[in-house]
Order: structure tokens, then C-alpha cells, then sequence
């Protein structure tokens, strides 16, 4: 069974589950603990926290709940801080700040373009977070140019 059908089994629809998608293929599916490139201890479909210790190891079914769980969390909050979105900017602004953390998003000039109505603009502010520790990142272009697309996607009808 395809990511994509395991996650709508577990009520994923829509741009969740789009952005469920997306945040997957670029994360990458590991189903015991490891380091990121920045140091953070990580494990499933790049879930980081306090739960996750050294040593762990999980099945496919316990990641993708990891993931559902944290798709909910970080959708909750883009709701919060990025509203009026559109399908496409949902799916792009949510594998961002699942990416980032909800302080980064918050904090973000990507943000503030948004808010003021800059939406191009604040697409195109993804293509700068491709860094990570000063160094730049293949997959991060990868997923930044990804995510570009998906927020570009619908423009057109809102501008």
C-alpha cells in the first residue's frame, strides 16, 4: 500500500494530506533514531522531540502516527499564523514549518510578506532556507524548489 493511501486511511484529506505527502518524500522514511544535519536526534518521517532517544526504533505504523500527529500539530498552528491560505500555498507553508519549527515560520520574512499581502513574493522567500549550519543543503534546494512550486501553484487566482 502507497504512503498515500496509508495515510488517508488514517483521515488525512485534502492539502494535509498533499502536504503529508511532500513532507514524506522529502524526509524520508527512517524507522529508528538518527542525527540530522544540524545535530537533532530524529526518527520516522523526520519527527524530532523529547520523546525520541538514542537507540529507538519503530515500525511503519508507528511513524506514520508519528507523522499524522505531527502533521496536526504544525497544521494547527500554519492555521494560526498563515490564514486565508491557498491549496497550494497550505501544502508548501506546511512542509516548510514542519521543516523549520513554528518559531522559525513565525518569525519568518516569508511570513511577513504573506500577512502583508506579498504572495509571490513570500513564495519565493522559500528558495533562502537552504542552509542549514552555514552550509548549503542538496536536499533543502530539492525540497525549497518543491515547496516553491506548490505555493505558486494557485496564485494566479488570488492576486
Amino acid at each position: 500500500m502507497s504512503i498515500k493511501s496509508q495515510l488517508a486511511a488514517l483521515g488525512l484529506t485534502g492539502s494535509l494530506l498533499s502536504g503529508a505527502v511532500l513532507i514524506a518524500v522529502h524526509e524520508g522514511e527512517i524507522h529508528h533514531t538518527y542525527l540530522d544535519p544540524v545535530g537533532v536526534s530524529t526518527a520516522c518521517f523526520g519527527h524530532t522531540g523529547k520523546d525520541i532517544k538514542v537507540g529507538m526504533v519503530f515500525s511503519r505504523d508507528q511513524c506514520l502516527k508519528l507523522l499524522a500527529t505531527d502533521l496536526d500539530k504544525f497544521n494547527q498552528a500554519l492555521r494560526k499564523l498563515a490564514p486565508a491560505l491557498t491549496e497550494g500555498e497550505h501544502i508548501a507553508y506546511l512542509s516548510f514549518i514542519y521543516n523549520v519549527g513554528t518559531e522559525a515560520f513565525s518569525t519568518s520574512t516569508l511570513r511577513k510578506k504573506f500577512l502583508n499581502g506579498e504572495r509571490v513574493a513570500a513564495c519565493d522567500e522559500l528558495l533562502r532556507w537552504v542552509y542549514a549550519k552555514g552550509r548549503r543543503l542538496p536536499g533543502l534546494v530539492k525540497r525549497r524548489s518543491n515547496e516553491r512550486r506548490f505555493c505558486m501553484r494557485d496564485l494566479q487566482n488570488v492576486q
